[in-house]
């Protein structure tokens, strides 16, 4: 269940500071990293290392016992623009949070992702005395490298999730662990028969996953370019099907505003809520907002096409710090392009529509993205839990 909205300024009880498990406060700003902080939480448990969570928990990581003192979802904007109407929030959750773990340090901060809130408040932590661990090193191989800095004063040791930021931090003498990608070691190896079967899907039909994002402001950008786009394959496709897996009640009801606007009511869509791993193994290809879920479908086996909009501001800031050329994790991954990628003006019904369909009708090209994903998936794999716990192990022992 989502946790209940909260105001910035009345935060719930903080775990009682009576408990003999060493109390660790943990912060994940998007469901992504909600998911991370979960498979982090499990290590711990796994491991037997005692400890209490709190902090900014989605249901993920509530599942796993954290407790939480403020809406995960108030920190869940993505990029320049969006992020200053929500600016004021953010902040006073900010302030809030870092005067109760300064009047009662926890043994331990962990900061998952979300570098733009952590690393400040890590920063003073740290100041203050308090370790800091950093689960997700910012992306300063795609951009913003003055970031190093930033995390050299902010995190006690950083927890790296690719392995080529390895070497990125050891020049720049940040003390990381390359641990592995979580899921890589927890999603299930790719089983499309399989996953059919648990959504009670044809095993021969045809279908194609719609990803358009887990935030609000994903769906405004993209809902009805994705719905119109599934309009244009049904008519060059008349059998095909499309699964659509949506993280919230609030991303479903804009998805079917969607729907209802392009007067499209008779797709033959299958919406889900959660089940997103299900619906990439299941699907034959998949149309995906570029973020996490374009690792998941490379993990899971799915070939894609990303697409992304975001306002026109943010748009060119990020450009101009840009130090790579594409922006999915595959293609970042790999060092080239392998999936295509349609951003901004190129994100219309009909070139992301074009895309699609020429992956549904090349056997071959379908293939050899898989090969690709098939060595990236090996690069990614390690005992992934052990290693978390044999960081963590010295904070709570």
């Amino acid at each position: 269940m989502l946790a209940m909205p909260r105001s910035a300024a009345t935060p719930t009880p903080q775990p009682s500071l009576l408990s003999s498990h060493p109390q660790i406060a943990i912060v994940a700003g998007e469901p992504s990293g909600d998911l991370l902080g979960s498979l982090l939480i499990q290590a711990v448990q796994e491991a037997g290392l005692p400890a209490e969570f709190y902090g900014i928990a989605g249901p993920r990581m509530q599942g796993r016992g954290a407790r939480t003192l403020y809406d995960m979802e108030t920190l869940a904007v993505r990029g320049y623009v969006e992020a200053l109407s929500n600016l004021r929030r953010i902040l006073a959750i900010r302030r809030g949070l870092k005067r109760q773990l300064l009047a009662a340090p926890p043994r331990l901060f962990i900061g998952v992702d979300a570098p733009d809130f952590n690393l400040t408040l890590e920063t003073a932590l740290r100041r203050a005395g308090i370790p800091t661990v950093q689960f997700v090193g910012p992306s300063v191989w795609g951009w913003r490298r003055s970031r190093l800095k930033h995390v050299r004063r902010a995190a006690t040791h950083t927890l790296l999730i690719f392995p080529f930021e390895e070497e990125t931090y050891r020049r720049a003498g940040i003390p990381a662990t390359y641990v592995g990608h979580p899921l890589a070691h927890a999603l299930p190896s790719p089983d499309r028969a399989s996953a059919r079967a648990r959504l009670g899907l044809q095993p021969s039909a045809e279908y194609v996953a719609l990803l358009p994002g887990s935030r609000r402001s994903e769906l405004e950008a993209l809902g009805r370019l994705y719905v119109e786009t599934a309009m244009r394959i049904l008519d060059e496709r008349p059998g095909v099907r499309f699964l659509v897996p949506l993280a919230s009640r609030e991303t479903r009801d804009l998805f079917e505003q969607a729907v209802h606007q392009c007067k499209a009511q008779a797709l033959p869509l299958r919406i889900l809520y959660g089940h997103a791993h299900d619906a990439l193994q299941a699907a034959d290809v998949a149309l995906i907002a570029s973020g996490t879920a374009t690792l998941e479908a490379l993990l899971l086996d799915c070939p894609h096409v990303i697409t992304y909009r975001v306002p026109w501001l943010t748009y060119q800031i990020m450009k101009r710090q840009a130090y790579l050329p594409y922006v999915g994790m595959p293609n970042i991954l790999a060092g080239r392009f392998i999936v295509p990628e349609l951003l901004q003006e190129q994100a219309r019904p009909e070139t992301m529509a074009a895309a699609l369909l020429s992956l549904l009708t090349d056997k071959g090209a379908r293939q050899a993205m898989s090969a690709e994903f098939a060595q990236l998936r090996a690069s990614l794999r390690r005992d992934t839990p052990r290693l978390i716990a044999q960081v963590l192990a010295p904070y709570l022992t």
